[in-house]
């Protein structure tokens, strides 16, 4: 008799075949009796039964954006660049600063004159940025740097064809042949800071080593390689491309007088940069393209001045 069920058990449920023990006779086997399940055991049948789907399925990642850092650490970085950036621009500026007392405008006019204190206030501030990183992720995590933050060797594309870094390095000098002929169309405003950097060759030498050698390098590891896989993970891939891009048009907003058509189209840049990272898994692929862009604008620009021998004036 079942402890859950009040009617005893049909003889008929037995198997037949079943071996009985020694000396055993009558239709039920001793070795059934003493093994069989209790029909209607909830502990028996919870055992037997599947588990149930679960309820809230989790979203499978791609690999290029399973990253282990979140929104706090993201945080703790924004708070760190600014201030970074406040405290190393604010020391620089009372380093060079001259003697003689100055006003706000020529106080920004004299700095900016001055190609130690804006290439050098960068430099640092990169340092420290990539100091951050390193130690947050490599030192106290113990991952490897440059892997985790996307750099890693192209991969042949969804046909098996193998991906060549001339094609990306190539599609950047076009995009910045595509970039200066819609720019021309649009209406600039007067006197843009990055205009001031063209004022003497030292500095237009420096903006355009800068701009080859150290930028595509700083650029993409953050933005590609640190806050488009967070966006991705937690917004989606297509999100997390124009959220980089916007992020990416933005950063230059003030380096161009946030002329929004210049801005837009930088905007532009920065989503197809971030679309190039997302398609081939790798920060490889937007460092070719924001190289080779780049290096197509220092040499059209090398080119136009001769040299920096002939320097535009600045209206």
């Amino acid at each position: 008799m079942n402890l859950f069920d009040p009617t005893p058990n049909d003889p008929s449920d037995f198997p037949q075949d079943l071996p009985r023990a020694e000396g055993e006779s009558g239709s039920e086997p001793q070795a059934y009796q003493e093994n069989a399940p209790l029909a209607g055991d909830p502990i028996t049948y919870a055992a037997s039964a599947p588990p149930p789907p679960p309820s809230s399925p989790r979203r499978l990642l791609r690999e290029d954006i399973r990253v282990p850092w979140s929104w706090g650490h993201f945080f703790v970085f924004l708070f760190f660049t600014f201030t970074s950036f406040i405290v190393v621009q604010t020391a620089l500026a009372v380093y060079y600063a001259p003697h003689q007392r100055l006003s706000k405008e020529q106080m920004e006019q004299y700095l900016l004159n001055k190609p130690q204190f804006l290439f050098g206030s960068n430099l640092i501030w990169y340092a420290l940025i990539f100091l951050f990183l390193y130690v947050t992720l490599s030192v106290l995590r113990d991952l490897t740097f440059w892997n985790t933050l996307g750099w890693r060797a192209l991969k042949p594309d969804q046909t098996g064809r193998k991906q060549s870094p001339w094609a990306f390095f190539f599609s950047g000098c076009g995009l910045a042949v595509f970039v200066a002929l819609a720019s021309s169309q649009i209406h600039t405003k007067e006197n843009m800071p990055i205009e001031q950097l063209f004022k003497n060759r030292q500095s237009a030498l420096l903006l355009m080593c800068m701009a080859v050698i150290v930028a595509p390098l700083v650029e993409e590891t953050v933005f590609r390689g640190y806050l488009y896989p967070l966006f991705a993970k937690s917004f989606g891939i297509a999100p997390g491309v124009v959220l980089t891009g916007i992020l990416f048009g933005l950063m230059h907003g003030s380096q161009l007088g946030w002329s929004w058509g210049i801005v837009a189209l930088l905007v532009l840049v920065g989503v197809i940069f971030t679309f190039a990272r997302a398609y081939t898994g790798t920060v490889l692929a937007s460092f070719l393209l924001h190289l080779g862009y780049n290096s197509a604008i220092a040499v059209t620009t090398i080119i136009s001045t001769h040299g920096f021998t002939r320097i535009p004036q600045v209206h």
